[in-house]
Formats: structure tokens, sequence, C-alpha cells
């Protein structure tokens, strides 16, 4: 790996920012030299601070040598493409289109339970009630993960080794650990997995640590 570029990783609250955590995670866990900016969300001055600090006024923003990249899953991209040799993904092009289409089904899906269980890595809830079509997302995601992690690929991950994929569904782990909702062993072990990543242990005392305690519904603010 030759990195030769600055970067700059404009984030959002570490507790409640599920969109900058998969940014985030991935340039840590492959080993990446960046600087965090960080901005609070659900401030006084959130709008103004995004405003000037983000072309779409949303986190997380990579700056590669002060350009910017938005878009948690454009900067995961972009990452890979520039730095990690497409490591970031798996070597068959089917397993890497797979990874793609799940990842893009969890850019664009799961209003509800984004909207009903946003991140909160600092509180635990021993049960939470589920709406149908809250519900109905979290048996979706269950299915995903199920249906890749019954290959039995070696690593343990989504796509065998750890890649774009986990990233991107990193924040649902931590949401289904916060919220208690009930999985299967298979999945119970793989989200273990990720909790014990060090790039997401790293991420989880950044987490602890913030004192700030906000409303949010977690894709407001966040790409």
């Amino acid at each position: 790996m030759n990195q030769t570029q600055h970067l700059r990783l404009l984030v959002g609250n570490h507790n409640y920012s599920s969109w900058s955590l998969r940014a985030w995670l991935c340039l840590t866990h492959f080993g990446l030299s960046f600087e965090t900016d960080k901005v609070l969300l659900s401030q006084a001055d959130t709008s103004q601070n995004l405003a000037e600090k983000s072309p779409s006024k949303r986190v997380p923003v990579l700056f590669v040598d002060e350009q910017p990249v938005w878009d948690s899953l454009a900067i995961c991209e972009t990452v890979n493409d520039l730095f990690l040799q497409g490591k970031a993904w798996p070597e068959d092009p089917m397993l890497r289109a797979t990874g793609r289409a799940i990842c893009s089904e969890m850019h664009s899906s799961f209003m509800a339970l984004r909207a009903a269980l946003p991140m909160n890595i600092r509180k635990q809830f021993q049960s939470f009630p589920l709406s149908l079509e809250v519900q109905s997302d979290v048996q979706r995601v269950l299915a995903i993960w199920q249906d890749q992690l019954k290959e039995e690929r070696e690593g343990g991950f989504l796509l065998g080794e750890f890649s774009i994929a986990d990233c991107m569904y990193a924040p649902v782990v931590s949401r289904f650990t916060t919220y208690n909702i009930e999985v299967s062993e298979e999945v119970k072990h793989y989200m273990n997995r990720v909790l014990a990543l060090p790039a997401m242990k790293a991420w989880t005392d950044l987490a602890l640590a913030e004192e700030e305690i906000i409303a949010i519904e977690e894709y407001v603010g966040g790409q």
C-alpha cells in the first residue's frame, strides 16, 4: 500500500452517526493514515458547519488532498481504488457483485429500521417494541446475513474476509446490539466478530467518551 495523498475525514458524532462509522471503519481497519474532523449533529450551528465543510451538507466526507468525496459507499469504493489495490472486495467477480448488491440495498433501504432504531452505542435496551415495518426490515437484514454466512467462507465475514460489505452493515450490528434484537447463533457469532474488530472497538471507545445527548433519526444528516 502506497499512500501519498493527505486524507481528512469529516464525521458526525461517534455515538450517533452510522454513516460516518462506515467510512471511518474502512479507513481504520485497512490501516490508512488520516485526520478526523468532527461536526456535532443537532446543534444550533450544525447546518452552518455542514454547509461550510461538506458539498452535500451531510457527513461523511473524505478529502483526498482537499478534493472531497462524499457519500459513505463512494468513500469506501474510492479508498479501495486508490489505496487498497482492490482488497476491500473479494477477488471473485460474482462475489463482488453480490457484495455491491447488498451494500446498495443497505444504502437505499431499511428506512423504518433507521427511524425506529437509530444508532446509539451508549444505550442498551433489554427489550424494545418493533412495529411491523421495522420487523420486516430486521428480517430482511437477517436474511441477507444468513445467506452470506451459510457459505462458511474463510474469514467469517459476509463475503469471507472483511470487506466493504461489513463496513456498510457494521452500524446495524451496533443497532441490533443496542436494541437486543433476537438473532440466530450464526448471526450472533458474526456480530461478535464485527464488534471485536480493533477498529470497531476504537470507534466504540470514542462514542462512549462523548457527552452529547441528542434526539436524531440516523439517516438525517448522513449519506
